[in-house]
This record gives C-alpha cells, structure tokens and sequence, in this order.
C-alpha cells in the first residue's frame, strides 16, 4: 500500500510507538522527519515498496552494556553503556560519546537516527551512530572519570574502529575523555588509527573541531538572512547554553557584528543588554571549561540580571539560538518568540524545540533551520580529521575554516532547493530532511533488502 497522505503517517507512527514503547525523544525525532518524506515519496513508488524510511527507523543494531568503576574511595559503581549503530549505507557510523544522568535508549536512539540525516547532509561518507552512559562526569576526579572512561572502552572497543564506527565528543565528552577514551583504546588494539574524533591536536586531532558546530550554527544562520534580504550585522541574538556550542557562536556572532545577551546553564540564565563582548566571552569561557562554575558568577562579575530555573526565551531579540539540549523551546517559548519580532532561529543542539514550537514557527514564516543542517559543522570536521587521519596528514586552520563555511553554504543551497514553497517560504525543516534523506534512500536502493 503506498504511504500518500497524513493517515499513512499516523500508521506509521502507530507501528513504531508499539515497537519502541516509552521512546518519546526517539518518536518525535522520527515524526518529524517522516511528515516531510512522506510528503515527498508519495509519487516514488521505488521508496515506498522498498520500505525505506520504516527500514532507516530501525537502527542496524543497538549495544547495551554494563559499566564498571571504582571512585577515589574505594566505592564500586555500575553505569550502563550504550552505542546505537543506526544505519551505515554511506560511510561507517558517526557520531557522539554523551555522558549524563538522563542518558537513555530514547535519547540516543533519537541522536543517532538525527545524526544519519546530518551526516548526509554534510555530503561526506559517514553513517549515522550515537552513544554513552547515564555517568555523569560533573563534580568526578580527573581519576575517577579516566578509570570510568576505560571500563566503558574496554567494552567498546570490540564495536568500533576507523572502518566500521567512529565515535566522537558530545554532552559530558569533552578533550579530556576523548584522551582517556582513545588512549584505552589504543591500549587494547594496539593500533594507532583514526578511531575517535575530537581528538587532541598532539595525537591526530583537527584544527577548528572545539569551534566547529557554533561557528557552523552562526553560518546557517547568516545565509538564512542573506537568503531573506537581512544580515546578521546590528542583530542582537539570544543564545542559550554556555559550552562550547554556545560559547564559539557568540564568538562568531561578535565576528560578523551582531549581539549576544544572553547565556544559560542547567541553573537559569543571564541577561547582559550590554553584550556578550570578547571580553566578557572570555571570562563566561574560563569560568564553564576551566574553573567549571555556574552561570550566575558571570551575573555577579559584570552587575547584570540573572534569572534562575527560566531559559533566556522571554528576552526580547531578533534571533535565537538555542545551543543547551533537546526539547529546551516549548511551544509557549515558540510563540513568545514569535510574539517579541524574532526572525530566524538555528538550531545549535540537537532537536531543542518541541515539534509544535516547530509547528508554530514555520506557520508564522519565521525563518527555522533545525540542528540536522544547523548544526552539521561539528560533525564536518570530524569527517575531514578522518580523512587527515587516513592520509596521516594535517590540514592548516585556514583551510578548514574555508571548508567549513563552503559545507555550510552547500547544506545551507539543499535546504533551499528541497525546502521552497509555493509562496516563495523557504521550510528549512523539509528541506533538511528531503535532502538528507535523498542520499542515504538512493544507497539503500542499490544495496537490495539488506
């Protein structure tokens, strides 16, 4: 039977909610990709009879395993391990390591289904992975996350490697777990090979890999604007988050002349009317990578407001850039948003808005680009330091950021060439997921049913 209209979609969702019961983050992740590519296979009879998109929502296989660690007391702790291999029908799986409490089968489901869109996007040979633990590496020894970080790799290690997954840094993944993460490796293989990404600069890592998704999320951001007649210069932007998302987009934002007020961490957030200049970026940047504090010190240190327990959506801007985690814009934030004159949000995290907040944006014509073309930067250069690592060769700063910026704009042409309306509205999500899934569909097809 084809799958032709909204009904179809509801069946489908019907299948895959019983399928993969209490997954909301992962059902939502799939709704809104299957609401646009419905829409456009319904007269490609080749996708629909090869089941195509039910095929890429059923990850190729899912590992699940048991954590052992010992803190600097002496106490034995148990934290699960997971890494969601999605679908690898254009390169080997990519994607991140994410250490934190809420980490859960859901969530890394939903990141891994995401991540084969983005990195199809990028138009690099890369298939879609995630992966992590509920460990949370906040308030932990740099001992303590080494002896965790080599438990989970002794066990992961069996799964991944240059040619077959290629994990790299997320949420709670950071310079120093990558090290410890790939020196156990190593260890165990006996090989030195691109086998993660994000690594240090000493040991194979890329220029530009810490700025690469803010700088990425701000690009998307100025060829939207450049698209609908605007320019980022005189903009003031709301941004939320305060890692390394965050912090690279304001500093690219400074750049190319707009204004930052605001920043967030899981306590509430700043409003600084003055802006987020490289001054005071420097400091909000020692204060979250190396002192590892709270948001409300930055409040405290330049005399401006801090809002506890609230995200910065209320703040009055011409555009937005959430960059802290999932489902962080509601759809009340949405039309607040809309409500306050905001033109254009770009998706820094991965899927931050809630889909009726998505719903309310593209109805109001705001110009929306989500994470899987927002944030594609990040993953880029982490498929060009697998190149690098494959020649074993490096590639100056220079050179990178041009390849950067020319990955973005080319996502950036996709969206618009898959994404155009009739009225001439450019729907950034649609175009995303058409073009995404274009590429990965067409590679499925000439591999038969495997």
């Amino acid at each position: 039977m084809a799958l032709k209209n909204r009904a179809d979609i509801s069946e489908f969702m019907t299948v895959l909610e019983r399928r993969n019961p209490g997954e909301t983050e992962f059902h939502q992740a799939v709704y809104e990709v299957a609401v646009n590519v419905f829409e456009y296979i319904s007269d490609k009879d080749q996708y629909v009879r090869m089941r195509i998109l039910e095929r890429m929502a059923e990850p190729d296989r899912i590992i699940s395993f048991r954590v052992c660690w010992e803190d600097d007391d002496g106490n034995i702790h148990i934290n699960r391990g997971y890494r969601v291999q999605n679908n690898n029908s254009i390169g080997p799986y990519k994607g991140g390591l994410r250490f934190h409490p809420s980490v859960n089968q859901s969530i890394l489901k939903f990141l891994a289904f995401e991540q084969t869109f983005k990195n199809s996007l990028t138009g690099l040979p890369m298939g879609g992975g995630k992966g992590g633990s509920d460990f949370n590496p906040k308030g932990k020894s740099d001992n303590e996350v080494m002896r965790f970080c080599q438990s989970f790799m002794t066990e992961l290690h069996r799964h991944v490697g240059e040619d077959i997954d290629v994990p790299a840094g997320d949420i709670g993944v950071g310079a120093r777990e990558i090290g410890y993460l790939f020196g156990q490796w190593k260890r165990l293989t006996n090989k030195f090979v691109g086998t993660l990404t994000g690594k240090g600069r000493e040991y194979g890592g890329s220029p530009i890999r810490t700025e690469a998704t803010g700088y990425g999320t701000v690009y998307m951001l100025q060829d939207m604007l450049k698209q609908a007649g605007h320019d980022l210069e005189g903009k003031t932007c709301l941004v939320s988050g305060s890692g390394n998302v965050a912090t690279y987009a304001i500093e690219k934002i400074n750049q190319l002349g707009g204004k930052v007020v605001t920043a967030s961490d899981s306590s509430g957030f700043i409003h600084d009317p003055h802006g987020i200049d490289d001054d005071r970026l420097a400091y909000l940047m020692e204060l979250k990578n190396v002192r590892r504090g709270r948001i409300e010190e930055y409040a405290n240190e330049f005399g401006v407001e801090f809002v506890a327990g609230e995200r910065p959506w209320s703040v009055k801007a011409d555009v937005a850039l959430p960059c802290a985690t999932q489902n962080e814009i509601s759809q009340a934030d949405a039309r607040t948003l809309i409500a306050n004159g905001c033109i254009a949000i770009s998706e820094g995290a991965n899927m931050p808005t809630e889909q009726s907040g998505i719903h309310d944006f593209i109805e109001a014509k705001t110009l929306f680009a989500p994470s899987k073309a927002a944030n594609a930067g990040g993953v880029a250069i982490s498929g060009l330091e697998m190149s690098q690592n494959s020649a074993r060769i490096t590639w100056n700063e220079d050179e990178l950021q041009d390849l950067l910026r020319r990955t973005m704009g080319d996502i950036h042409s996709s969206c618009v060439e898959y994404g155009r309306t009739q009225d001439g509205y450019i729907d950034y999500v649609k175009g995303a997921n058409v073009a995404g899934f274009i590429k990965v569909a067409n590679a499925m097809l000439a591999y038969g049913v495997v």
